[in-house]
């Protein structure tokens, strides 16, 4: 192969390995609460064991804004 023909797989390659990031959207918020004590918290993924989603999804940290959050253009 002649160094033409590599410099456009090169490029070619690293064109499909970045489009994957260009449509990628941040995680939900949700509402968890414990099991044990019902105290209630704000978290992408479960705290974990003793704890139950209860509400979401949110766009925001504090679990104000309802809906999946918007991400991409």
């Amino acid at each position: 192969m002649n160094i033409v023909k590599r410099y456009r797989m090169a490029i070619l390659i690293g064109a499909i390995g970045f489009c994957p990031a260009l449509f990628a959207a941040p995680a939900a918020w949700f509402k968890w609460r414990s099991t044990a004590d019902n105290m209630m918290i704000c978290a992408q993924t479960s705290p974990g064991p003793g704890w139950v989603a209860v509400k979401g999804p949110y766009q925001d940290a504090h679990c104000k804004k309802e809906g999946s959050p918007k991400g991409g253009f």
